[in-house]
């Protein structure tokens, strides 16, 4: 099942997110890719307020993301979106605390879950997902590089007899 998120609504309930930052929608659809990607599920997200020349819809892996101009709203969007999906809205889950979207949505037959419950989810999915190795010298012992030396020496000794 899809989720339809209302970006903008989300970014708040997110540890570490917010609205004021400058990189707060590329920080919240690096971590939507991630759930996109282990959760096996495409993802769209809407933001309004799109700054001018910045509005249309954009790719990130398996997140569109959808840049709203002024005048429209994200609320707007996600409930048109839903309404051309028509039956198909059924196996969408929109993902807003907005209560009229959350009634729209429903209406239109569409599963909802609060931004809240979802940041929930993302938070137990960044448990989930080991992190990446911190970068640390590794030396090795004596008998060690001996079995490098070792291994490359006969690997060019070998190399040398095939020319």
């Amino acid at each position: 099942m899809p989720y339809l998120i209302d970006g903008h609504n989300l970014i708040p309930k997110i540890a570490g997110l917010s609205l004021r930052a400058l990189d707060d929608e590329e920080m919240l659809l690096e971590k939507l890719q991630t759930f996109a990607r282990m959760d096996r599920r495409s993802v769209e997200v809407v933001f309004d307020r799109a700054a001018p020349g910045h509005a249309g819809k954009r790719r990130f892996g398996q997140v569109t993301a959808y840049f709203v101009p002024a005048g429209t709203t994200a609320d707007q969007k996600i409930i048109a979106r839903l309404r051309r999906l028509g039956r198909a809205a059924r196996n969408w889950t929109v993902v807003s605390s907005d209560h009229w979207v959350q009634n729209e949505a429903r209406a239109l037959h569409a599963q909802v879950i609060t931004s809240e419950a979802f940041a929930s989810r993302l938070r137990q999915l960044d448990q989930a997902v080991p992190s990446a190795p911190e970068d640390r010298e590794t030396t090795l012992d004596d008998e060690e590089i001996r079995q490098w030396m070792r291994l490359f020496s006969d690997k060019g000794d070998e190399e040398a007899k095939d020319d």
